[in-house]
């Protein structure tokens, strides 16, 4: 189903839904692939960790996690030369940040994720994709606004 202004908000959500739903099934894909052999858990570690060196408790409160997991965690990406830990000045104070390893891992997931991307978009025609990704750069600006969140649904009509 496709949403038109003809339809009210519970019915373009239901339509956005499932279309997220087939966007994350392809966007997800390269997750799996040989040559990116992080689970996901790490996976979002690392992406944490793209954004510069943090420490272990800033890392478990990016993941949702204890700082017991988080370090555990760590200890897996470290084996594994995907992170590596740089004491600070207090012993307790360790930071963290991704090795070049590390990166280069992301740099494939991304790579194959807009490969896969880039192949369904293909199939589609020139004004498809074009009205795709308009409404997905007014998605994104309405949903990055500070109060897109709170507050009853507008009049859709």
């Amino acid at each position: 189903m496709v949403a038109t202004p003809d339809h009210g908000f519970a019915e373009s959500a239901a339509a956005l839904d499932e279309a997220a739903s087939t966007l994350m099934d392809i966007w997800s894909r390269p997750h799996t692939a040989a040559d990116v052999p992080v689970p996901s858990t790490q996976l979002r570690a690392l992406f944490i960790l793209e954004r510069g060196p943090v420490n272990v408790s800033r890392l478990a409160a990016g993941l949702g996690a204890l700082v017991s997991s988080a370090s555990r965690l760590c200890d897996r990406l470290e084996a594994s030369g995907l992170l590596l830990r740089d004491p600070g000045r207090d012993r307790r104070e360790v930071t963290v940040r991704l090795t070049p390893g590390g990166q280069e891992v992301l740099d494939r997931l991304r790579t194959r994720r807009l490969e896969e991307l880039a192949q369904v978009l293909a199939t589609m025609p020139a004004p498809a994709r074009d009205a795709l990704l308009w409404g997905l750069a007014e998605f994104h600006e309405a949903a990055s606004r500070p109060d897109a969140h709170r507050g009853a649904l507008p009049d859709p009509g």
